[in-house]
């Protein structure tokens, strides 16, 4: 059987979801191919991990919208006026930070995968960005909004702040607080999108 760089990357995606460390020697015997094929397929272990990070994100992403149609059908905002957008990052920052393997990975190697993950010409950071334009010029264009800044730099602003927040432990010592995320997170959404009306 040929093992393909989409198999590489899921299994890499299944040891980092269980908290297993990556050793490239160890996967390549694993799945039956050579150190020489495996690194060809995948690039070196900073690339691997980013890519299996990335599979990671993108399934947690859509399992949040997904949560969202099933909760909320078609619609673009909550029965109290909540954006969907704003439900579906707050959903999303839930699940990275109750991730157990995510967090074993940063305690075991903070500098490897905080690089990994916040790198903007990386396999995490720019994809994560695109899903959040995404879903912010979706969301504008349903709910007849005109945001006061281009998306691509609202998406990476809040993507950043994101990040800051979900590995504050590491990256400044201080507990990971997702109310205050989702707080912050919210109002500089709805500032950027939903301005108050002129008086």
């Amino acid at each position: 059987m040929t093992v393909s760089t989409d198999d590489i990357v899921r299994h890499a995606a299944r040891l980092l979801f269980a908290g297993t460390r990556l050793d490239l020697g160890r996967m390549a015997t694993e799945l039956g191919i050579s150190r020489t094929t495996f690194f060809r397929r995948v690039g070196n272990r900073d690339d691997l991990m980013g890519a299996g990070l990335r599979l990671l994100s993108d399934r947690t992403w859509q399992r949040a919208l997904d949560r969202w149609h099933a909760s909320h059908g078609s619609s673009v905002r909550t029965p109290e006026g909540r954006l969907r957008c704003l439900w579906v990052m707050e959903e999303y920052r839930r699940e990275v930070a109750a991730n157990e393997g995510m967090r074993k990975l940063i305690e075991a190697e903070s500098a490897v995968a905080l690089r990994v993950l916040t790198d903007p010409r990386g396999a995490v950071q720019p994809a994560l960005v695109d899903a959040h334009v995404e879903l912010f010029r979706a969301d504008a264009s349903a709910a007849g909004l005109t945001p006061l800044v281009g998306l691509p730099d609202l998406a990476f602003a809040v993507v950043r702040l994101g990040e800051s927040f979900l590995y504050s432990d590491v990256l400044a010592a201080r507990t990971v607080d997702l109310k205050v995320a989702t707080t912050l997170l919210d109002t500089l959404v709805r500032g950027a999108l939903e301005p108050a009306p002129a008086r």
